[in-house]
């Protein structure tokens, strides 16, 4: 039961500190940016938008010598608005790509679940401290 509380506390925390990074997320229909100077951008990417739960990706990319753009890191996370909870799916950077649940969507890998919720805690803990906020990204014209 001390385990439950303590796993709800951080879907909770992190929720908290995504409406402090992403105050619009509720409204906010495809993608968002964040630049700060001395900083990486901050990329937003709405997955998939329900009532119920909002899909999103949060990256940062850098320019690799051989000119490929290369996450580090790269998150999906599900948001429930309705629980005020939010936990990461899946990490990627230029090393591995992890996620917490299977294919079936219900295997669940415990370790994967702990180790990324508590770095999305701490990465969204140091975007506050950088001062990143997403901003809706205006769509592009067509004559461009």
């Amino acid at each position: 039961m001390a385990t439950e509380n303590v796993s709800r506390t951080i879907y909770n925390r992190i929720y908290h500190k995504l409406f402090d990074v992403i105050p619009d997320l509720l409204t906010i229909e495809e993608a968002g940016k964040s630049e700060v100077d001395g900083f990486m951008k901050l990329n937003l990417d709405v997955l998939h938008k329900r009532s119920s739960r909002i899909v999103i990706a949060l990256s940062h990319y850098y320019r690799h010598p051989s000119g490929d753009m290369i996450p580090d890191p790269d998150m999906e996370l599900v948001v429930y608005p309705g629980k005020e909870m939010a936990e990461a799916l899946a990490y990627q950077d230029c090393y591995c790509y992890r996620r917490v649940y299977g294919d079936d969507g219900a295997t669940e890998d415990i370790k994967a679940k702990k180790e990324l919720n508590a770095f999305l805690d701490q990465w969204l803990s140091n975007l506050i401290e950088q001062g990143h906020h997403i901003k809706v990204v205006p769509e592009a014209d067509d004559g461009e």
